[in-house]
């Protein structure tokens, strides 16, 4: 926070030649500090504003023909580097603690659905395994509906012989019982797997 001026070369020369004056002339501690600020040299010469606040009273009091603005023209204000402090250990660590947990949250968060078996492109035995598992389950599956039409058909072909002494008319009931059995086998089995893919 800015506590001084930057006086500048206009706020010398008016200074001087108020300190010269001898009518109405300065107390002893704002000539004092006047002078100090005057015999200073370099380009960070500073006026502090307790010193301004009493020019400016003896201006006012004495009636000069100009203002302290006026003297102030060509200065600046003296801004005060800022160093900042330094940080506390222990909260640095806190910090780093917390920020390192934060980052495995969201990593923890991102890859939550990734398996790392999926990723090995060659799969692994356990992958082989419910392949296999898979397979075996279609071929029971193909080779049981199989055999269950091609009992309907020769318990139907074959039960027909009392029924019918023609040879066509056994085959062609035989054909329809292994159909309609047949039928009810897909109907099963299309509700199993429908079943199975259904489940999450």
């Amino acid at each position: 926070m800015a506590s001084a001026f930057v006086v500048g070369e206009k706020f010398r020369n008016r200074v001087t030649q108020l300190l010269l004056k001898t009518e109405s002339p300065l107390s002893g501690d704002l000539r004092e500090e006047l002078e100090e600020i005057i015999g200073r040299t370099g380009p960070t010469t500073t006026l502090s504003f307790i010193t301004a606040r009493k020019l400016h009273k003896h201006l006012q009091g004495a009636g000069y023909p100009f203002f302290l603005h006026e003297l102030l023209e060509d200065s600046a204000l003296h801004l005060p580097e800022y160093v900042q402090p330094p940080r506390n250990p222990e909260l640095v660590a806190r910090l780093e603690k917390i920020k390192a947990k934060v980052a495995n949250e969201e990593y923890n968060r991102i890859t939550r659905n990734v398996n790392a078996q999926e990723i090995n492109r060659r799969g692994t035995l356990t992958d082989f395994g419910h392949q296999v598992r898979s397979v075996k389950t279609l071929v029971v599956t193909i080779f049981n509906f199989l055999v269950t039409v091609v009992a309907a058909f020769a318990c139907s072909y074959m039960g027909s012989q009392y029924l019918f002494t023609e040879t066509a008319a056994r085959v062609i009931s035989a054909v329809i019982a292994a159909s309609v059995v047949g039928l009810a086998e897909l109907y099963v089995l299309v509700r199993t797997m429908e079943g199975e893919l259904g489940e999450p």
